[in-house]
């Protein structure tokens, strides 16, 4: 019987992104040169994991710019969803980085190299502030999902450069190379498990499944009880990006229902989606009798 559209714009500036890929770019040549002054694998390690940082924070920052554009002929939705492919191709990186760190520090383990660890422990406290700053810069800057894969890895690279700064004073005062590439893998296996993390939610925002806080249930009864409103049935729940929900779903009203009763529960319904955290609703109405021909348990005749 009618259509209702609901939207309300949200977006970020991306400027923490910006702030951290020139950060994380400019920190990673003094990593690379740093590394082979020392001559530490986990620097090195870390330098190129940075170098595949900068290019996925590149991406990911002109995709956070691409999110902000509104609606076209082509993307109906706009661009928020580009945010999430930002997301996924920054893991994806990650993890291809991650692999081959690996690939490197497990064999260093039965022969280590002799790092120098005074200039490891210049490197880790430098490496303790840039990515201090980088992730607190992209925090403050917004919420997004892309913004969190970003400020996660960072944080985890603050931790990282810790442990790296413990592990350099150890072998400044024992003998015991073996710490360089242990703290290699450890760091890296800490950042796997976080960046699988964020991929399995930007999977799931890329297949549409119902938003994380969102209760199915919960709004499909409340959408029941709304006054004016018999049955509510074909309820979908997904997400741009994490961050802005859609909704759609079919109420069925009384067949008598005039025009004017339809726009003031159309508020309702609309004020029940808003309270759930919805952004974006599409409803259709259906009477009685319309409902009626179409219920899954109505017999064939």
């Amino acid at each position: 019987m009618a259509n209702d559209h609901h939207h309300h714009a949200a977006g970020d500036n991306g400027k923490g992104v910006a702030t951290a890929f020139f950060l994380n770019l400019a920190f990673t040549v003094v990593e690379i040169i740093g590394g082979f002054w020392t001559g530490s694998i986990a620097i090195l390690s870390d330098a190129l994991h940075d170098l595949g940082d900068s290019l996925s924070l590149g991406v990911a920052w002109y995709f956070q710019r691409l999110s902000r554009k509104g609606r076209t002929p082509n993307f109906t939705y706009g661009y928020k969803r580009f945010n999430t492919l930002g997301a996924i191709i920054t893991g994806v990186v990650l993890v291809a980085g991650s692999v081959l760190i690996l690939t490197r520090a497990v064999p260093a383990l039965w022969d280590p190299g002799e790092p120098e660890a005074e200039g490891m422990i210049y490197l880790a406290i430098l490496g303790v502030v840039v990515n201090g700053a980088a992730a607190f810069r992209v925090r403050k800057g917004g919420d997004s999902l892309n913004e969190r894969v970003i400020s996660w890895h960072l944080l985890e690279d603050v931790l990282g450069w810790v442990a790296v700064l413990v592990g350099s004073i150890i072998m400044y005062f024992y003998d015991l190379p073996w710490i360089d590439p242990a703290l290699s893998i450890g760091i890296t296996l800490y950042i796997l498990y976080g960046v699988v993390q964020q991929l399995w939610k930007a999977g799931k925002i890329i297949v549409q499944a119902a938003p994380e806080g969102l209760d199915y249930s919960d709004i499909e009864q409340r959408l029941k009880s709304v006054a004016g409103v018999t049955d509510a049935h074909h309820l979908h729940l997904w997400t741009l990006d994490g961050q802005y929900h859609l909704a759609s779903a079919h109420l069925v009203v009384e067949d008598a229902t005039s025009v004017a009763d339809l726009r003031e529960l159309k508020e309702r319904a609309r004020s029940v989606l808003h309270e759930a955290g919805v952004e974006h609703a599409t409803l259709e109405f259906e009477t009685e009798e319309e409902w009626a021909g179409h219920r899954p348990d109505t017999p064939d005749v």
